[in-house]
């Protein structure tokens, strides 16, 4: 999210556009019904056609792009959380998913090299098209490490019983918990996005930093949620799935307000930043294989699917609100006002839910 403001001025205000699709493709990805490599090598290269907003002159075609590239990490995400989940070991499932999770912060990590880079050698409306052009790069990698995936053995054994309705999430044995995890992913999206999304913005606006410090920042967030992510996974396993989000929650909530309400120094947001980065990532590591351990295998990616992208397409609203509240209210109140509430919701809804720590996948 580093380009938006660059990308904004050329189009508009866009967020949303990528995360509201992202509930089409976790619905259309028949990991539940076909083989999870299939379709998610399908949805791996359209989730990659990004590259293409380098090339976009307009609006509609933006719009276009956005939305398929949405699609595709829709039905990417919620088969591959799945295909993990369902191939390790009970006891390492939470170390497996949340390790794997970190990648996305490597990503974030790589993107906010680029960012630099970019805006420092080119001129702001050719630099953003430049790293949706490079993001053309891991797509290959993707594509090639797809070829030695094995399939999950639950889902061999279920191809012989008949396929169940999407719907079926629904029913009267899965809606309590459909309902539940939709709106744990809310409140653990929702408060990410809430930072990240406008963290670069706040830091330019609010604190006066350049391009080149305002990458020294978020290097250090990103720092902070590579070992979020990392910790989280080893604590999932450790302590059980609810005791980790209410530790993160709890700490995000701490983080968010220090960081954002408290008159820091340049030096102390400095080092504010790694903790900040290191709960609202942490607070990941647990959610693919709790997600995993939530719904029966006829029904695991349809439910995991729906539970996580309702919370991303929900959570698109909150950074378009932030930006209208901060006219009156501040950009940094506004974010901890969000990001507050988000992580807020998350402890109590945790409580209503069930642990799963050591939980055998099978068709239950």
């Amino acid at each position: 999210m580093a380009h938006q403001p660059s990308l904004c001025r050329s189009f508009g205000n866009d967020h949303a556009l990528v995360f509201l699709p992202w509930r089409v493709g976790s619905r259309y990805s028949g990991g539940s019904v076909w083989p999870c490599k299939a379709p998610s090598s399908q949805y791996s290269v359209v989730f990659h056609m990004h590259v293409f907003i380098g090339f976009c002159q307009n609006f509609t075609q933006l719009f276009i792009v956005r939305t398929l590239q949405g699609i595709g990490f829709g039905g990417e995400w919620a088969v591959g959380s799945v295909l993990v989940g369902e191939i390790v070991r009970a006891e390492h499932r939470g170390k497996a998913v949340g390790i794997i999770q970190s990648g996305w912060a490597v990503g974030w990590g790589a993107a906010a090299i680029f960012y630099t880079l970019a805006f420092s050698m080119l001129p702001p409306h050719l630099a953003w098209r430049t790293l949706f052009w490079i993001g053309i790069l891991p797509a290959c990698l993707v594509l090639y490490v797809r070829r030695y995936v094995p399939e999950p053995a639950g889902f061999k054994e279920q191809k012989k019983a008949p396929p169940q309705p999407f719907w079926a999430i629904f029913g009267p044995n899965l809606f309590k918990t459909t309902m539940l995890s939709a709106l744990l992913c809310l409140g653990i999206q929702g408060g990410y996005y809430a930072i990240t999304t406008w963290l670069p913005t706040y830091l330019e606006k609010e604190h006066g930093l350049s391009v080149i410090h305002t990458g020294e920042y978020l290097m250090v967030v990103i720092m902070g949620s590579f070992l979020g992510y990392v910790c989280g996974a080893f604590l999932a396993d450790l302590w059980g799935r609810k005791p980790t989000f209410s530790f993160f929650a709890v700490l995000s909530l701490c983080s968010v307000i220090t960081y954002l309400l408290l008159p820091l120094t340049s030096t102390e947001m400095l080092i504010a930043g790694f903790p900040l980065g290191f709960s609202a990532s942490g607070i990941y590591s647990g959610l693919g294989a709790y997600l995993s351990e939530l719904f029966p295998q006829a029904l695991r990616a349809n439910g995991q699917g729906f539970a996580y992208n309702f919370g991303r397409a929900m959570g698109a609203l909150f950074p378009g609100i932030i930006g209208f509240l901060s006219q009156s209210m501040g950009l940094g109140r506004a974010i901890c006002l969000f990001a507050t509430c988000a992580y807020g919701a998350v402890l109590l809804i945790v409580f209503c839910l069930p642990e799963t720590k050591g939980k055998i996948l099978k068709n239950f």
